[in-house]
């Protein structure tokens, strides 16, 4: 079966420093035993990437330089697609609060570097979704038909992230305003499982995945819906490194998913998503 991975970082030792010393994520990383992790190189990781039957990764930037003061990743998103085009999908970190800045950045990305989508973390610009700021970034991505990947929880002892602004009913309230938009939840919403679920139902345009949290309390809510109700809604990702790719894909193995559902959620709904053939 065909994979890709919708949330995927590459373990080089650039991008592992840069995650466990970030004003973010160093709490996070510290708590969690995120040091375990041995650097490789780009090209071993993709032969890796190969073995496991994987085709392409959606790897996302970060940009919170407003509210953390920390500098944006994407120049490696960038690095990466340019090194291995036919194996990595940029999705550009965009800063909302750049304002304008912001908006013509998005343009530049896409149509200069090649970018297929734009990423935001709301919990880190410490403003909903569905606020005012972010609607000039929503409308660019309609007018050059690219997808949002948006994330959806607030990892554990991310200083000032609060989980207010990771509520899947403000989604839903982008979807009505941007019917056009290609809209993705990482990690699913949680804990606004529930929620998270309806949003992708009742919205033609909206999907999410379930990163991080495939073993979680409230799981089997995820799979019961992926059987029946948002079987074309959900993306596989894995959210390496923080969760290894090997026992994510495990995980996906192991649940109870009729085998056109789980091709579905493990390669064709990314592709729809994409814009990609399945062939």
């Amino acid at each position: 079966m065909k994979i890709i991975d919708f949330r995927f970082r590459p373990h080089t030792e650039a991008i592992l420093n840069g995650i466990k010393n970030s004003t973010m994520f160093k709490a996070s990383c510290e708590a969690s035993g995120f040091d375990k992790w041995q650097p490789q190189t780009l090209d071993d990781i993709v032969v890796d990437l190969k073995a496991r039957g994987v085709t392409r990764c959606v790897i996302t930037g970060r940009d919170c330089q407003t509210t953390y003061g920390f500098p944006d990743n994407n120049g490696s998103v960038l690095e990466f697609c340019r090194a291995y085009p036919d194996m990595f999908l940029g999705f550009w970190g965009i800063d909302p609060h750049k304002g304008m800045d912001a908006v013509r950045e998005v343009e530049k990305v896409v149509k200069e570097y090649g970018m297929k989508g734009i990423a935001t973390d709301p919990y880190l610009a410490h403003i909903s979704p569905c606020e005012a700021r972010y609607y000039p970034i929503y409308a660019k991505c309609c007018e050059l038909n690219v997808p949002v990947f948006i994330t959806m929880a607030p990892p554990p002892q991310v200083p000032g992230a609060v989980m207010t602004y990771t509520d899947p009913r403000d989604v839903d309230v982008v979807a009505r305003d941007f019917p056009e938009l290609k809209i993705v939840m990482s990690h699913g919403g949680y804990p606004f499982v529930h929620e998270a679920i309806y949003a992708c139902y009742r919205n033609k345009n909206v999907y999410m995945d379930i990163s991080e949290y495939e073993a979680a309390p409230m799981c089997e809510t995820y799979i019961s819906a992926m059987k029946s109700m948002i079987a074309d809604k959900v993306v596989f990702a894995s959210a390496h490194p923080f969760v290894e790719q090997g026992e994510c894909l495990a995980n996906y193995a192991s649940m109870d998913l009729p085998e056109d559902v789980r091709e579905k959620i493990m390669y064709k709904n990314a592709c729809a998503v994409l814009g990609l053939s399945e062939d």
